[in-house]
Protein backbone atom coordinates (compact mmCIF):
# COMPACT_ATOMS: atom_id res chain seq x y z
CA UNK A 1 0.00 0.00 0.00
CA UNK A 2 1.56 3.25 -1.14
CA UNK A 3 0.12 6.36 0.40
CA UNK A 4 0.70 9.63 -1.42
CA UNK A 5 -0.81 11.88 1.23
CA UNK A 6 -0.47 10.74 4.83
CA UNK A 7 -2.23 13.81 6.13
CA UNK A 8 -1.29 16.20 8.90
CA UNK A 9 -0.48 15.46 12.52
CA UNK A 10 -3.69 17.30 13.45
CA UNK A 11 -5.63 14.27 12.17
CA UNK A 12 -3.99 11.80 14.55
CA UNK A 13 -2.79 13.77 17.59
CA UNK A 14 -4.21 13.29 21.05
CA UNK A 15 -5.99 16.50 21.99
CA UNK A 16 -6.67 15.92 25.67
CA UNK A 17 -3.32 17.11 26.98
CA UNK A 18 -2.42 16.87 30.66
CA UNK A 19 0.07 19.41 31.96
CA UNK A 20 1.88 18.99 35.26
CA UNK A 21 4.34 20.95 37.36
CA UNK A 22 7.98 19.85 37.22
CA UNK A 23 8.18 19.86 41.02
CA UNK A 24 5.77 16.92 41.34
CA UNK A 25 7.20 13.60 42.43
CA UNK A 26 7.46 10.91 39.78
CA UNK A 27 5.03 8.82 41.83
CA UNK A 28 2.42 11.60 41.70
CA UNK A 29 2.99 11.97 37.94
CA UNK A 30 2.52 8.21 37.43
CA UNK A 31 -0.78 8.37 39.31
CA UNK A 32 -1.90 11.16 36.97
CA UNK A 33 -0.77 9.14 33.93
CA UNK A 34 -2.81 6.18 35.12
CA UNK A 35 -5.87 8.34 35.83
CA UNK A 36 -5.87 10.03 32.39
CA UNK A 37 -4.76 6.90 30.50
CA UNK A 38 -1.74 8.43 28.79
CA UNK A 39 1.92 7.44 28.61
CA UNK A 40 3.30 10.97 28.52
CA UNK A 41 2.63 14.27 30.26
CA UNK A 42 3.53 17.82 29.34
CA UNK A 43 5.56 19.71 31.95
CA UNK A 44 4.37 23.31 32.23
CA UNK A 45 6.58 26.26 31.45
CA UNK A 46 7.52 28.30 34.51
CA UNK A 47 7.14 31.57 32.57
CA UNK A 48 6.89 32.85 28.99
CA UNK A 49 10.67 32.55 28.51
CA UNK A 50 10.79 28.92 29.60
CA UNK A 51 10.33 25.85 27.37
CA UNK A 52 7.91 22.96 27.66
CA UNK A 53 9.11 19.66 29.04
CA UNK A 54 7.79 16.15 28.60
CA UNK A 55 7.71 13.13 30.88
CA UNK A 56 7.20 9.71 29.32
CA UNK A 57 6.96 6.13 30.57
CA UNK A 58 10.39 5.55 29.03
CA UNK A 59 11.89 8.32 31.20
CA UNK A 60 10.49 6.64 34.30
CA UNK A 61 11.62 3.16 33.23
CA UNK A 62 15.16 4.23 32.31
CA UNK A 63 15.89 6.81 34.99
CA UNK A 64 13.89 5.59 37.98
CA UNK A 65 13.07 1.88 37.75
CA UNK A 66 16.29 0.73 36.05
CA UNK A 67 18.38 2.72 38.55
CA UNK A 68 16.39 1.43 41.53
CA UNK A 69 15.34 4.93 42.61
CA UNK A 70 12.24 5.56 44.71
CA UNK A 71 9.61 7.31 42.54
CA UNK A 72 8.27 9.20 45.53
CA UNK A 73 11.74 10.73 46.12
CA UNK A 74 12.49 11.75 42.51
CA UNK A 75 11.08 14.97 41.07
CA UNK A 76 9.74 15.13 37.53
CA UNK A 77 12.20 17.92 36.63
CA UNK A 78 15.12 15.55 37.36
CA UNK A 79 14.18 13.07 34.64
CA UNK A 80 11.99 14.89 32.10
CA UNK A 81 13.04 15.84 28.59
CA UNK A 82 13.49 19.61 28.40
CA UNK A 83 13.55 21.35 26.09
CA UNK A 84 11.68 18.81 24.02
CA UNK A 85 11.24 18.67 20.28
CA UNK A 86 7.82 19.90 19.21
CA UNK A 87 5.86 19.45 16.00
CA UNK A 88 3.35 21.63 14.19
CA UNK A 89 -0.19 20.33 13.63
CA UNK A 90 0.27 20.86 9.86
CA UNK A 91 3.38 18.62 9.68
CA UNK A 92 2.78 15.53 7.57
CA UNK A 93 2.58 12.27 9.49
CA UNK A 94 5.43 10.73 7.48
CA UNK A 95 7.76 13.60 8.38
CA UNK A 96 6.88 13.28 12.05
CA UNK A 97 7.76 9.57 11.90
CA UNK A 98 11.11 10.49 10.32
CA UNK A 99 11.74 13.14 12.98
CA UNK A 100 11.08 10.57 15.71
CA UNK A 101 13.49 8.13 14.07
CA UNK A 102 16.20 10.75 13.47
CA UNK A 103 16.17 11.98 17.07
CA UNK A 104 15.38 8.73 18.88
CA UNK A 105 12.14 9.97 20.42
CA UNK A 106 8.69 8.42 20.54
CA UNK A 107 6.46 11.28 21.76
CA UNK A 108 6.24 15.00 21.02
CA UNK A 109 4.02 17.92 21.97
CA UNK A 110 2.05 19.50 19.15
CA UNK A 111 2.42 23.28 19.38
CA UNK A 112 0.42 25.99 17.66
CA UNK A 113 0.74 29.71 18.43
CA UNK A 114 3.21 28.91 21.23
CA UNK A 115 0.65 26.69 23.03
CA UNK A 116 0.53 22.91 23.36
CA UNK A 117 -2.66 21.73 21.65
CA UNK A 118 -1.94 18.01 21.62
CA UNK A 119 0.59 15.21 21.74
CA UNK A 120 1.63 12.67 19.17
CA UNK A 121 3.40 9.33 19.50
CA UNK A 122 4.33 6.38 17.31
CA UNK A 123 1.13 4.73 18.55
CA UNK A 124 -0.98 7.65 17.34
CA UNK A 125 0.93 7.92 14.05
CA UNK A 126 0.35 4.28 13.18
CA UNK A 127 -3.11 3.49 14.53
CA UNK A 128 -4.75 6.86 13.95
CA UNK A 129 -2.68 8.13 11.03
CA UNK A 130 -2.78 5.26 8.56
CA UNK A 131 -5.73 5.45 6.18
CA UNK A 132 -8.32 2.70 5.84
CA UNK A 133 -7.84 1.03 9.24
CA UNK A 134 -11.48 1.52 10.19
Amino acid sequence: MKVNNWGPIRNCMRTDVTEIDGNLSVLAALKIMKKVGDTSLIVKRRDEHDEYGMLSFADVAKQVIARNRAPERVSVYEIMAKPCLTVRPEMEIRYCARLFENFGISHAPVVENDKVIGTVSYYRLVLHGLPDLD
